[in-house]
């Protein structure tokens, strides 16, 4: 019988991330690449970790080969205990049939027999694509003080944000009277995080009545966390007042990378308080050659430049050949520029090869010169000599265009 858990924690990792683009075409978005070291799925494993949580189910979905053999047993993160520790969850198939995940609360529900093996009495619930640090052991503290049926975790947006999120009306004490899911007009800046800390006896409920509905859409937000306020349970916000990143769409990723470039970044990856575990591969250290030239860059393991990098990120393994440039750009895992090309503001996906004396990021011509749009290469792409790609172009693996 499993050791009973004061916390466990349910971390859902099966979106498909279709907003990324052809970053998600063969991966899940939690397996994403992130500030060159890491992948988004270790800040919330990592969190995790340094919050004194050591079981975690990590629910996975859609294309979950790479995410499956990232975290494995999930040591990196200490999480590989003997009781407890880092289960991975897909949908299966039981007596009574079974389906894909519906919602998140429909994942939740489906393995609420994983939940009930340790009993626990608080089940955090958090998302696989989100950047931040944070002890979820002062917020569980906060839930115990109020005798809290749900705490969720709350940040403070700007008005353009909040209509992307789902806002929290909360009165002086911190309960909540309102939740509205992506409200075209919000009446608060004060946006869930997509933490959320259940007592279990009220989550095991909610889910089976959730489930029971038919006009359900299986989600926390639009469907649960409204039915609890319905029924007069104590919801209560928990304001975080650190950084906090949703990176879903391609635009908050790139920025979000490139914040960890300034003089002063908001998210501190280099915090000897609050570490970052990773499991990528141990690979030699950069190498950068007396002609090269490299400003204002994160350099990973493995990588080897030879020509010039600046303002950029390059994740372990990435070769620069002679004579080329990167500027403002995010490369990822095992990715190449070939000799005397020139890239601008792209996101080279992992294994991709830019070949030599290629242009790619060139301003469109109705823009005056003016660079804006966020050119995306596919993972493995292979890209010509001598190709020209424009800015804000989106270039798959089985084609080599001119655009």
């Amino acid at each position: 019988m499993a050791q009973r858990k004061e916390c466990i924690a349910m971390l859902l990792a099966g979106g498909q991330g279709s907003r990324l683009g052809s970053l998600t075409h063969n991966i899940a978005k939690p397996a994403v690449s992130f500030g060159g070291k890491y992948r988004i799925i270790d800040f919330g494993l990592s969190n995790c970790s340094n919050s004194g949580i050591d079981t975690v189910g990590v629910l996975t979905q859609y294309k979950p080969f790479k995410l499956n053999t990232y975290i494995s047993m999930g040591a990196p993160w200490d999480l590989d205990v003997m009781s407890g520790g880092l289960s991975i969850l897909p949908p299966y198939v039981g007596e009574s049939g079974g389906t894909w995940y519906e919602g998140t609360a429909n994942a939740v529900y489906q393995n609420m027999d994983f939940i009930s093996t340790y009993n626990p009495d608080y089940v955090l619930i958090i998302s696989g694509d989100h950047i931040y640090h944070m002890n979820y052991g002062h917020m569980l503290d906060f839930h115990k003080a109020n005798k809290a049926d749900l705490t969720i975790a709350a940040v403070e947006v700007t008005k353009r944000e909040a209509t992307q999120l789902g806002i929290i009306t909360a009165d002086e004490t911190g309960r909540i009277k309102k939740f509205t899911e992506k409200p075209k007009v919000p009446d608060s800046s004060l946006a869930s995080m997509g933490v959320y800390i259940f007592s279990w006896p009220v989550l095991q409920k909610a889910l089976i009545e959730d489930e029971a509905d038919p006009e359900s859409e299986k989600d926390f937000g639009k469907n649960v966390i409204p039915r609890l306020l319905a029924q007069k349970k104590r919801l209560f916000t928990y304001t975080f007042k650190g950084y906090w990143k949703d990176v879903g769409t391609l635009e908050s990723y790139y920025n979000a990378n490139m914040e960890l470039l300034l003089e002063n970044p908001r998210f501190d990856i280099f915090s000897s308080g609050l570490r970052i575990c990773s499991n990528e591969e141990t690979l030699p250290p950069h190498f950068i050659s007396p002609k090269a030239r490299v400003r204002n860059s994160l350099i990973s393991n493995g990588c080897v430049i030879l020509g010039a990098v600046e303002n950029s990120i390059l994740a372990q393994g990435v070769y620069v050949a002679e004579g080329a440039v990167v500027e403002n750009s995010i490369l990822l895992q095992k990715s190449r520029v070939g000799s005397e090309s020139w890239v601008h503001k792209t996101i080279l996906g992992e294994g991709a090869n830019i070949g030599a004396y290629c242009s790619v990021g060139i301003a469109s011509s109705d823009k005056g010169g003016r660079q804006s749009g966020i050119t995306l290469i596919e993972e493995n792409a292979v890209i010509a000599e001598e190709t020209m790609i424009s800015e804000g172009s989106n270039i798959l693996a089985d084609k080599e265009e001119t655009l």
